[in-house]
């Protein structure tokens, strides 16, 4: 029985730091738009792009400091150019942070385009905040990853 309750508790409280996560994404979805396919031209899609973050060495931390940096520099996302900037989010709790990472993680499906996902956590955002990035130096590391 107790072990019924606390895996019960645990799913809870799960699912509860994925219902954060998209309340907070609520504040991005103006651009990048509630189903994560932003606006052509304007706002690059997130869904699909994740994935493709996430597969490159580094880029979870990237994904991580974009969030807490923002970006700023012209990108090319699914074939379509992007100049505009991201703004920073570091106001943000680090697990205000992990939880919509989290979800634009898996609200989409890039969780299982990626080999071996594991869930954001705070410690990891913790662990970044510390080296604060202009959103060019952001945007520069980007391109180091092999992404345009």
């Amino acid at each position: 029985m107790k072990r019924t309750l606390m895996v019960f508790l645990l799913l809870g409280g799960l699912a509860l730091a994925q219902a954060d996560g998209a309340k907070i994404y609520a504040q991005c979805a103006g651009c990048h738009q509630a189903n994560g396919q932003g606006i052509p031209g304007a706002f690059p899609p997130l869904a699909g792009h994740v994935a493709e973050i996430l597969s490159k060495e580094g880029g979870r931390e990237h994904l991580i400091r974009v969030l807490l940096w923002g970006l700023q520099g012209q990108i090319q996302v699914k074939g379509m150019k992007y100049n505009g900037a991201m703004p920073a989010y570091a106001q943000l709790k680090d697990e205000d942070i992990a939880a919509v990472l989290n979800h634009i993680a898996t609200a989409w499906g890039d969780d299982k385009k990626v080999k071996d996902f594991k869930p954001f956590a705070a410690a990891e955002v913790k662990a970044l905040r510390d080296k604060k990035l202009t959103p060019q130096q952001v945007y520069e590391e980007r391109k180091k990853l092999g992404l345009k």
